[in-house]
């Protein structure tokens, strides 16, 4: 699949997001490929996956692009999604077909850039990348840096913006109306109704994750409105 391929196949599509907890049961390699399996069997047209170890594992029951990246914590720094360029080559080489990192204007281990990884990964790993973003100078300056795609999923997730929950359906229509990249919108989508709303404002694709594949975290909401209504 090429990579104009890999884009075009997400449009106006359903995204899932497949991953767990860490210490969850669902977080084993063959749980969450059948989960990207399922979802993709039922429409889906591409899948978000963590880890090279789950990507592996969900290239080998699926084709629909994988939009790979890999969480790491790492001390003194917020930036967490696929942070540094030698996580993005181990996404890469595991099979997904596009790179999601981590494109606020966090400072970055090594003093890496943007820039420098978005460009490396071009030119070194030949994939796209989606630039995951908290607010419209951050996609702005994604777009400049070279970001095939810029997505919303930060939003919330960061100082600038952790008082507030996603979507922002206003941060959503500034990008699109500001951007000429595709602009995925990704966090909080909780129902199928705000996903068409999303696409009805303009978003290339929309990606939901804990309202399909989060149980765990499902459950534990459930329980917890549930033991407080005594």
């Amino acid at each position: 699949m090429t990579n104009e391929t890999s884009i075009k196949t997400l449009k106006q599509g359903l995204i899932v997001s497949c991953q767990a907890p860490v210490d969850s049961p669902l977080h084993e390699p063959t749980i969450i490929a059948a989960m990207a399996q399922a979802a993709v069997n039922n429409g889906a047209t591409g899948v978000r996956i963590d880890t090279p170890t789950h990507i592996r594992a969900v290239r080998e029951r699926v084709k629909v692009p994988i939009i790979g990246l890999w969480k790491q914590v790492i001390p003194k720094y917020d930036v967490y999604i696929t942070p540094q360029f030698h996580h993005a080559a181990a996404v890469a080489q595991a099979g997904a077909d596009i790179i999601a990192i981590d494109a606020t204007t966090r400072h970055r281990p090594d003093d890496e850039t943007v820039v420098d990884i978005i460009t490396r990964i071009h030119q070194e790993l030949g994939k796209p990348v989606i630039a995951d973003v908290d607010t419209i100078d951050a996609a702005k300056a994604a777009a400049a840096a070279g970001a095939d795609i810029v997505a919303t999923t930060l939003y919330g997730y960061t100082p600038k913006t952790n008082n507030d929950s996603p979507p922002n359906w206003e941060l959503l229509t500034q990008i699109i109306e500001e951007l000429k990249i595709p602009v995925i919108c990704e966090g909080g989508i909780s129902s199928p109704q705000m996903a068409r709303q999303a696409l009805d404002l303009g978003a290339y694709a929309v990606v939901v994750g804990t309202a399909i594949t989060g149980i765990d975290l499902q459950v534990k909401n459930y329980q917890r409105v549930m033991q407080n209504c005594g």
